[in-house]
This record gives C-alpha cells, structure tokens and sequence, in this order.
C-alpha cells in the first residue's frame, strides 16, 4: 500500500493491493474482453454503505464497529454524543465445576423411563442433569462527548446530517453542519493497532469543542491523568446479575465500601483515552470536580481509545491472573498508538481489513437493467418506499437520500438486489470485526452489547446460533476468522473430558448447548429440552472437517482438528447404548428445544434417539473415518469401533404425511411451526443427505420445510434460506430473502418474528447477530455448492430477480476458489483455480457435467457449457 499526505488529513491518499478474484479477474479482461467482466469492473467500487438520516436513539440504531476484540457503537449525536464500548473478554463470573457425581444415578433413572415409554416422567427426571447457569457477558462503558464544549447542554439548529457505515472503508462517517460550519467525525477501529480511533473536525478553524468522559454500568473508577489522558478502571461483577439487576447499576465510584458486594471479585479490566488536538487556538483544560477534560477552540480533534482485561484464559481464576494490572496494558497499547499520526493509522487499519473484505466481491442487477443501481450508497432514487429529504451540503444542492431502514421498508415491493449485497457484505463486515485470530468467539451479539443483563446472556448457543455465527467463514473466503472457534474447542474439550467422565462415566469429551469464557461443558439449568442434549460440541466438531475440506491443510487436521475429532468421537461412541430393533441408540435425546405430545397425551421432551442425535453421529463418524485414512490412523481401536457402529445406527424415517420424523417415534407435534429445523441437519449443514443420493428424502425434507412454514426468528428464516439452497430450489429460498428484509421498529417485532433493525442488525428478536452471518452463507450457498469432488454453478440462482450478476472470490471444498459471471438468467462464464493443491473435480451446471483437473497456480476459464476455453498463471494480487 502505498501512502503520501501531510499532517491535515485531507490530501493524503492510499493504493489497496487486489485481492487474489480481482486480480484473476483483471487478468482475464486483459486476455479476452468479456462484456460480463467489462460490466463488473465498471462498478468495482460502487458504494456499500450502511445509511442514517440521525443520530441514533436506540441501540440497534447505532453503527458497529470492532477489530474482532474491541467494540464500539457509533451513535452520533449532535450536541452530545456517546461511542459504546466492549471488550470481549468482560464476563462476570469465573471458572466453574463442570461435574456432578449425581449425575450417572440420575442418568439410569432417565433411561429406565423411557426405555417404559414414560416420556413425560422421563422429561421430569432429567431435571437431575442439569447442570449450572452460564455467565453473562458485559458491556465495558461509554465515552461521553458534550459537542460544543463544556457546559453546552442546548441542541444546536443543525441540517445536513447524515451518518454511513461504509463497508469497503469500516469507517463510520458523520457529518452535518450548524450554520455555515460543516462537521465531521470519522470513527473506525483498528486491529493492528488494537484501538478505536475517531477524528473530530470542523471546516472553520477553531470550532471544534468538546467536553469528554468515561463512564460504566460496572464498578469503576475514573480519573484524568493530564490534559490529553482519561483512564477508566473497573471490575466485572464475581457472580451473575441479579434479577432485576439493581446491584449493577453503579456509577463511578472510588468508594471501596462494597468490595465484598457481587459487583467486584472478577475480571477487571481498564480503558484509556488518548486525545491529540491542532489548532492555533486549541487549549485544554482538567475538569477535576467531574473526572472530565475539556477541549476548546481546535482545529481536529483526534481520540483514541484502548482497552485491556485482566482475562487470562478459561482456566485461570481473576484473582489468580497474571494480567492483574491491565491500566498499564492499556496506556502501553496506547503509547504505540498516539506514536504515529492519523493517516498512518487509518492505512494501516485500511491495509489490514481490506485484505480480508475485498477477497469477495458481489454485484447482482434487478430485471430491465440498472434502474435501482444509482442507490447503492445512498443516493438519488424516486421509488417507493418511505424517502427521508435531507440537504447534502455540497454546492448547497438537494437531494433525497434513501436510509438504509428505507430501504429495508420498500424492498416488499422494489426487490432491489443492491440491498441483498450489502446485506451479504455487511455479514462479512461483521464477522471481520467481531472475529479474528487470537480473540473470544463471537457470542450471541457478536461483541457489542449495552446491557449488564443481556439476553440469553450473550452467551454462545451451541444447537445453532454460535455454529451458524461461522457458517459464512469458509465459503465467503474467511477462514482465518474461524480460528477463535478452534481455540474454543480447545477450551471446551479440557472441560468437556471431567463432564463426560464424572457425569456420563464415558471417555472422551461433552459439551451440551449453552457456554460462556469459561467453556462451560455441562448441561444448562432450564427446560429439559434446551439442557438434556450432549451434542453441541459434536455439532462444533463439524466445523473442524470442513475446514479441512476447504484448506486440504493435512498440518491443521493431523494436529488441531483430528485430536478434537477423536476425543468427541470417543464420547459418542460410549453414548450410544442398546435400542429397539438391534439399532444403537442415544437416551436420553431430545431436539432442540421443541416438545411433543407422548403417546398417553402428556407434553414431553425426552426420548430417545432424535434424527438430530443421529445425523451429528453420522457425520462426525464419517469425519473422523476420512481423517484417519488421510493420516493413516485407521488401524486404531476407535476407527474400528466407528465402522461397527455405523450401520447399526437408526435410519431416516418418514413420518404419516412423508416429513422427516423429528423423533425415532411418530409422536404428534403441538408446535409444527417451531423455529428449529434440527431434523434437517443432514441436508444442511451437514452433507449425509444429498440430492444425488438421497432424492427420496429431499422429498421429504422439502414437504417438512413446507410444513414448518416461513415464520420465525431471523435465524430460522436464514437456515430455511439455506436448506432451500441446498434442495436446489431457488424460489423458495429467495422467499426466505423476502422475508428477512422486513423492518422491524426498536424494542418490537413482526408479527412473525425476524426481520431487520435499523442499523440491519437481524432481530430474533431482540438482537441476535447469528442470521446477518446465516443469511452471508445462504446467498453463498445459492450461488455456488460443493463436495470434495463436486462444484456447482448458479444452484439455486433466482433468475428472474437476479438475471444478470457477478460473484468473485468464494471459496469451495478441495481449495478451490471461484468466479462466476451470469447474464439474462445464465450461466455466462466461470473461472477455477487452486493456489496450493492439484485437485479433480467434476464442474456442474443445470443438467451439465464435466470433469475438470486442476492443477494449482493455474486459472482455469469456462464458458456456460462448461467448455474450458483458456488457462493461465494464476496472477499475484497487487
């Protein structure tokens, strides 16, 4: 990246190096002119942006930002303002026991009932395998601008505003202006250099004023350190929030007096903001009585703010860490911040983010051409749907600038296909930021949450939400983003050993459905059927082989994926016990968090052998038997016990009205609309049903999509988008895209649930991050399908609503990587290659096939029947 400009901030400029697709693609316009690549390179850099007409007044209004550990909402206000602060490693709590020696009593007492076919006594008993609560995931504070300076409380008369999150930049963009002064502030977060930065300016000298300070919900105190520092010290409460959480809510306090209070004893942790300032006239001040500083009269502002816990691993207690002083990690990642200027920090956060945004790139267009197209960014457009008048403040013209939210509202009846790829990037954009190498995994929220009590406690929802937070990873050229999944698992199978041998007497490792920083492996303490299933960390173990799948790295499998893969697999194996009919069974088993009626008419959760339970058995087992043949390890005494259980576990079994039965008995189901759809786990996200090889159960699986209708929460309409996807069925999925993008008003919901916040955020509701990251791989899925010897083009492309259209850069199975350009509907070209592998694949679109070698470093180009019409040296990203 090449980088030149001075100390304003306005004449310097910056150069991104192409990513791999954009590169391939460049070079095969280079080669042989394509109207379809012509077109695409023509709107490379069309705008993503995510739109505000005002400053935000609730939470899912304002714009996220984060560097996978460091969160922030930008809110935006005008006379005061505040930037929400998180920091994924603030849970309450600490390392829990994971073991009850009552557990293995109360499990025969559970299998006893309903081997009887006493099922509602069976979902009784199993009450006696709960385990503990999770612990809750906390917000870190707030910085707190009064604009205008201090004292200033008036709002002043402004026009102009506007406030856009730009995915290409992630950046968040304010700007208005208060009589002829325009003003902006520019917020991003930056990963290299772990600190959010916001640059605050005026188009007047010296008018730019503001009062600054720090404040939390949790047991702090505040101090400013001189004229350019403010230090925020805190501690996360030892214990979960009380219901209603009254004890939490402290300000700042030096106090002492309830050190032995539930709100101290945890994690403790430190911000630090920085301030650099330039104007003539600019001067500082101490606000001593407040804990506040003062700036007045400059020219730029610039803040910068850092963050540090005393969190030292899921296994170390807070009063045992060795990171007990995290003020003076924070001030040091904020020294090597304020070290450099603002353009440095800006191209380096540029460099490092556009590496992994820009590897893919979308462009759909709507039937009769490019009517909708001049509204990407939010620009002139005249159709339907609510407009917001807002006056640019450029020449002083007019103009009216569609909010996103506005767009959201029309789509019912513009369908414009613009918005499903900013809602395809801003998953991508949201994955970036709250997911990288050495952080937390993304919980429930991702990293941003406001309350000390959250719901479902922000906690990772291991029966779907947390696996589908990762479902967009591989596909959407992500990988590296699924690493803190990786090290969870790490986490989880060390627990997840002394709950499988204290509770179950079984080797190997368990975890069941909800977790927390501490990898949490026993089971919840609720309902039966969201605490009674030992599967969620053999769901998570899937994600293990399908990195594989994707990277062919044989180092990752032999040495992280394939030890995981084992120690799970030995767990299931020791789970299955004796059923009916000579099969292996799993008892007790439920299905997530759904019901049904036993046979004697009473509600019950708890039998036995779910399809769920049976198809993570299944592809697990199959996972480990294809990582042992890679590693020559099949000799081993668990391989062998594998291949024997196999064929003696139960099969798919179609119910009355040819559904997939959700249990191993045809009971009747009160909720037959329920948001889960675990029984449709083989089909996706797993791969033991095929359309290939199983058209007698896609049958099936698509009457029961039928059945359990399209409401639900966002996360269910996203996993329904997919299964359509995976069936091939472009109408339906694209129904699911129909119902997502419905807007849904703060603090309410649909009459269906799901749908989207302002700031498209998906709603379950309340705020669930998991369907921005499902609906990401939904589309993926739509557009390009794999096996480890299959590739599909256009597999459930809506035709008639996305007739013309380019995808570059996503990723399939055997380390294969994609382009793919269609027009009027078709199939127009396609380019494959492999940067690290030699692989043999059969290329599918519609009803043809062909065989395809190949060969890595080599870019392979096809037209629409699949004719292979040229290859080349894969070239080097510039």
């Amino acid at each position: 990246m090449d980088c030149s400009g001075g100390g304003g901030g306005d004449d310097w400029f910056w150069v991104r190096r192409l990513a791999d697709a954009e590169a391939v693609a460049a070079a095969a316009m280079a080669r042989r002119p394509s109207t379809a690549w012509a077109e695409a390179e023509e709107e490379e850099e069309r705008p993503l942006t995510v739109v505000f007409a005002s400053p935000a007044e609730n939470f899912t209004d304002a714009a996220p930002i984060g560097n996978g550990s460091l969160g922030g909402m930008v809110w935006g206000g005008v006379a005061t303002d505040k930037l929400q602060l998180n920091h994924d490693t603030l849970w309450t709590g600490a390392p829990g026991s994971y073991t009850d020696p009552d557990a293995p009593a109360a499990l025969a007492a559970v299998r006893e009932l309903v081997d009887q076919g006493r099922f509602a006594d069976a979902t009784a008993a199993a009450t006696r395998l709960f385990g503990g609560q999770s612990e809750v995931y906390q917000p870190m504070g707030d910085v707190n601008l009064e604009l205008g300076g201090s004292g200033s409380d008036q709002q002043p008369a402004y026009d102009s505003y506007k406030r856009e999150l730009d995915l290409h930049t992630a950046t968040v963009l304010v700007t208005y202006s208060v009589g002829p002064v325009q003003y902006t502030r520019e917020h991003f977060c930056s990963n290299p250099h772990q600190v959010i930065i916001t640059r605050i300016a005026a188009s007047e000298p010296g008018h730019v004023s503001c009062t600054l300070s720090l404040s939390s919900q949790l047991k702090n105190t505040v101090t400013v350190t001189n004229a350019n520092q403010v230090v925020m010290e805190g501690v996360c409460p030892r214990q979960r929030p009380p219901a209603p959480p009254r004890l939490m809510l402290l300000r700042n306090s030096s106090s002492g007096d309830d050190d032995d209070d539930l709100t101290t004893g945890g994690i403790k942790f430190a911000a630090v903001l920085g301030v650099q300032m330039g104007g003539d006239k600019a001067k500082a001040a101490v606000l001593n009585d407040e804990n506040k500083l003062s700036l007045e009269s400059a020219d730029w502002i610039v803040l910068i703010v850092a963050a540090s816990s005393s969190f030292d691993g899921p296994f170390v207690s807070p009063s045992d860490s060795r990171l007990d002083d995290p003020t003076s990690a924070a001030v040091a990642t904020l020294n090597r911040a304020t070290s450099l200027t603002y353009e440095q920090l800006k191209a380096a956060h540029l460099d490092d983010y556009q590496r992994l945004f820009h590897r893919v790139t979308l462009r759909l267009s709507p039937p009769g051409g490019g009517l909708l197209e001049d509204a990407r960014g939010g620009g002139l457009m005249m159709t339907g749907g609510k407009e917001t008048m807002l006056k640019r403040g450029v020449g002083g013209d007019e103009g009216i600038i569609r909010t996103s939210a506005d767009r959201v509202k029309s789509f019912a009846t513009d369908e414009d296909p613009s918005l499903v790829e900013l809602l395809f990037q801003y998953g991508r954009y949201l994955l970036i930021s709250c997911s990288r190498p050495g952080t937390q995994v993304s919980n429930l929220q991702g990293i941003w949450n406001q309350e000390v009590a959250p719901a479902w406690d922000a906690a990772p929802h291991l029966n779907i939400n947390l696996q589908m937070n990762y479902w967009p990873t591989l596909p959407c050229n992500l990988s590296e983003c699924q690493e803190p999944l990786f090290d969870f698992l790490q986490s989880l199978a060390v627990n997840g050993t002394k709950t499988a041998k204290v509770n179950y007497q079984a080797r190997g490792w368990v975890t069941h459905h909800v977790s927390d920083i501490w990898a949490k492996s026993s089971a919840f303490i609720k309902n039966p059927k969201h605490a009674v299933w030992p599967m969620g960390g053999a769901w998570l173990c899937t994600h293990l082989w399908e990195h594989y799948q994707y990277s062919l790295d044989k180092d990752f499998l032999e040495y992280t994926a394939y030890p995981l893969l084992e120690g799970c697999a030995t767990f299931l194996v020791d789970w299955l016990i004796e059923g009916p009919g000579g099969f292996l069974q799993t008892n007790p088993s439920t299905s997530p968090e759904h019901a049904f009626t036993a046979p004697d008419g009473k509600p019950a959760s708890v039998s036995y052998s779910t399809t769920m339970d049976i198809s993570i058995i299944r592809e697990v087992s199959s996972a480990v038997l294809l990582s042992a043949e890679i590693l020559e390890k099949s000799d081993t005494d668990l391989v062998e016990k594998i291949k024997k259980a196999l064929p003696r576990l139960p099969p798919i079994q179609f119910a009355r009205d040819n559904t997939i039965m959700e249990w191993a008995l045809d009971f009747q189901d009160p909720e037959v609309h329920h948001r889960h759809l675990s029984h449709l786990f083989g089909l996706y996200p797993g791969h033991t049903i095929t359309m290939e090889n199983n058209p007698d159960v896609c049958g099936a699986v698509s009457n029961s999509l039928y059945k359990r209708g399209e409401d639900g929460p966002g996360w269910s309409t996203t996993w329904k988008m997919a299964l359509w996807a995976r069936l091939m069925n472009s109408e339906n999925a694209y129904r699911m895209v129909l119902k997502l993008i419905t807007l849904v008003p703060p603090g309410e919901k649909v009459q269906f649930e799901g749908g989207l916040y302002n700031n498209l955020w998906t709603a379950h509701p309340p705020f669930q991050i998991d369907a921005n990251f499902g609906f990401t791989a939904a589309i993926a899925e739509m557009l390009v399908q794999s096996t480890q010897t299959d590739l599909y083009l256009l597999p459930a492309l809506p035709r008639d609503k996305w007739p013309r259209g380019c995808a570059k850069g996503l990723r399939a199975r055997g380390d294969v990587t994609v382009n793919i350009c269609w027009d009027e509907g078709e199939l127009q070209e396609a380019m494959v290659w492999s940067k690290n592998r030699n692989a043999v694949t059969r290329l599918h679109y519609g009803e043809r096939v062909t065989s395809v070698s190949v060969r890595c470093g080599t870019v392979y180009r096809f037209n629409r029947g699949l004719q292979c019409l040229e290859a080349w040296p894969l070239p080097i990203g510039k």
